[in-house]
């Protein structure tokens, strides 16, 4: 394959051979001769800077400031001394990061639009990204881009945007495992308290951002929903967070009841329509304890607390769409909720 590129007014001939490449030209500029010199190197055969001084005609003495400019900007060139030796690259620099092919570019496109819905705080970022993706496409990549992305959306409940400096305040602190001072306000709460935490990680959930951290006012760690967070604050503290501590699970964990090996559960039976049931089978809490699904029924596995405590205010809002099968004590907590409900709007 040849092809002709031009670049600040420099004519290049490009000879692919295998993995090889060619560069015939000459008297280029230091940016160019080092771009040359990346390249050659990536094709895998290891070069001395002898026989790069030779191809590019230019001063071997050249060549090895050029490397040093390229190790110091952080490409992993390799150097070999001996008979055999040279210079060459880690294997697949090239590949990754720097090339994508159309699959992966249609897969990050379109994870973008998932992050910029669920209120990423790097949005300008993102932006900044997803455009070097497109502008370095063919324009029959381009044109595939474009079909794909015309008739992929995702639709997420409108949140808060004056809480992306707050993410990002917390992604940055997360990071550099920096401690941050924050005003926070529970939803028991009407005023806020100033806390200093530790954040180990920031969680995505139903339609939430929520960051996992060590609070040193109650010396524990704890959940913080990130919309709640009023006033946020970087700090010189540094923090310790273990290796082995996952943000995702301790938050899940406390999220649900922890029902492993634990005596005394309740089949939990529910009937209806087929897409009632569906739903329930994915809702964020039930969808944890589903047991078994047929065709007109699921069957979720729960203590009697959560059964009675939380199930009647998530089953309340399907109407006569589902019905309460198994246990008869939850039957009775519905007609009690309800009877409330009623009594309340007629006052």
């Amino acid at each position: 394959m040849r092809g002709f590129l031009s670049v600040r007014n420099s004519l290049y001939w490009w000879k692919y051979t295998g993995l090889y490449l060619k560069v015939v030209t000459i008297k280029l500029p230091k940016n160019d001769n080092m771009l040359a010199i990346l390249w050659m190197l990536n094709s895998g055969v290891k070069m001395t800077a002898q026989q790069l001084s030779e191809k590019l005609e230019i001063n071997i003495r050249t060549v090895y400031r050029y490397i040093d400019a390229l190790c110091a900007s952080g490409v992993p060139i390799i150097s070999d001394a001996g008979h055999n030796g040279g210079y060459s690259l880690l294997n697949n620099f090239i590949r990754a990061p720097l090339l994508f092919d159309i699959e992966e570019k249609k897969a990050l496109l379109q994870a973008a639009v998932f992050a910029k819905e669920a209120g990423y705080p790097l949005n300008e970022a993102l932006d900044n990204a997803t455009s070097k993706l497109k502008m370095y496409s063919n324009q029959e990549q381009e044109g595939i881009l474009s079909r794909h992305l015309a008739g992929f959306e995702v639709i997420n409940r409108k949140g808060d945007p004056s809480i992306q400096p707050v993410l990002a305040e917390l992604e940055q602190a997360v990071a550099s495992l920096l401690s941050v001072e924050i005003d926070y306000r529970t939803s028991r709460e009407e005023h806020h308290k100033n806390r200093v935490i530790d954040p180990y990680g920031v969680v995505y959930w139903n339609n939430k951002w929520y960051t996992v951290a060590y609070c040193h006012l109650r010396n524990e760690v704890r959940s913080f929903r990130v919309d709640r967070i009023l006033e946020i604050q970087s700090t010189e503290r540094i923090f310790i967070r273990s290796e082995v501590f996952s943000a995702r699970e301790f938050f899940i964990q406390n999220q649900l009841p922890d029902l492993v090996g634990k005596d005394g559960l309740v089949s939990l039976i529910i009937g209806g329509r087929s897409g009632a049931l569906d739903d329930l089978c994915l809702h964020w809490f039930l969808g944890h304890h589903l047991k078994e699904r047929t065709s007109n029924q699921a069957i979720f596995l729960l203590d009697e607390q959560s059964i009675h405590k939380y199930v009647p205010y998530f089953l309340l809002s399907y109407g006569k769409s589902i019905q309460v099968i198994e246990p008869q004590s939850l039957k009775e907590k519905l007609v009690v909720v309800a009877s409330e409900l009623i009594e309340y709007y007629q006052r």
